[in-house]
């Protein structure tokens, strides 16, 4: 069984930030469930363009108010307490938050904390990591 403390790991190096957001990875890869799992928090005012390439992401929004744009189709989704996107097709996206945004983060496969952003948005595959 794993138990781990949200507050707790905000100290170590599970927490990460990078411009306007910030990401406590509650699950990496190392912990063997397949997945990992993150509590996400983006600043108000703040816009993001992300390209998971080689992972797949759902995320359910916790607090906040905010939108999604599929920049394939033009396609923006509100995004507010309750709600949940998958980005099931690797969609390249843009995230806005109106107001700061708490997100729960689910990746497959999942990350190994090494992981930063590349310019396109997207993480590297897990094996250009090794």
């Amino acid at each position: 069984m794993i138990v781990r403390d949200f507050n707790e790991l905000k100290n170590t190096d599970r927490h990460v930030a990078d411009a306007q957001w910030t990401s406590t990875r509650m699950l990496l890869a190392d912990d063997g469930m397949g997945f990992s799992f993150h509590i996400t928090i983006l600043e108000a005012g703040s816009e993001h363009t992300f390209h998971y390439k080689h992972h797949f992401e759902s995320v359910y929004c916790m607090a906040g108010k905010g939108s999604i744009t599929d920049i394939a189709t033009g396609e923006t989704h509100e995004i507010k307490p309750g709600v949940m996107y998958a980005l099931n097709l690797h969609d390249k996206h843009i995230l806005r938050a109106e107001e700061e945004l708490h997100m729960a983060c689910c990746f497959n496969p999942p990350v190994t904390g090494k992981e930063v952003h590349r310019e396109d948005g997207s993480y590297a595959p897990a094996e250009e990591l090794a």
